[in-house]
């Protein structure tokens, strides 16, 4: 199974549509949102032909955009446990780097997937893979916005440059 990951777009609309043409593109099975989507306009790219799971962001403070992303995918409110192709994927936002800490060290998922600081990151602890996929450029991060996919069959993580 290959999946999209990506994390604080930010009602950048240029970035979330360059984003679901990647994902599509790279024929994705499901695209996970690690939070910051932000509007609910911002969200709806995302109704695309793959799953769509999304935590909440400390930025999503419209109320409409559970709604919205339930409409057509999976909203996972602040934090979700998934199974996906026997893989165990936490997401977060990420805005508290001790329950980062918490969940990696926890040795009860493959993976964790956040975002919130904008600055890519691909690390394996005992087992459990951190992984974020970066955000809208600021200072002080990444230069550029990028996603990522995870193959759950080779646990390849690959990086990729958007807009």
């Amino acid at each position: 199974m290959l999946v999209g990951l990506c994390s604080d777009t930010h009602d950048n609309l240029d970035l979330v549509n360059a984003a679901v043409d990647y994902f599509t593109e790279q024929d994705v099975d499901a695209v996970v949102h690690c939070g910051d989507i932000v509007a609910p306009f911002s969200a709806t790219p995302f109704d695309a032909d793959f799953e769509f799971y999304a935590a909440r962001g400390n930025n999503d403070g419209e109320w409409a955009l559970a709604n919205v992303v339930d409409d057509f995918g999976t909203y996972l409110g602040e934090f979700g446990a998934l199974e996906l192709d026997g893989v165990d994927v936490a997401v977060y936002h990420g805005t508290s780097e001790g329950i980062v800490d918490a969940l990696v060290a926890s040795g009860d998922y493959d993976y964790v997937v956040r975002g919130h600081t904008h600055q890519r990151v691909h690390e394996e602890r005992d087992g459990t893979v951190h992984v974020n996929p970066g955000g809208l450029p600021i200072s002080g991060a990444d230069d550029d916005y990028s996603v990522a996919t995870l193959d759950t069959e080779t646990g390849d993580i690959d990086f990729q440059k958007i807009g």
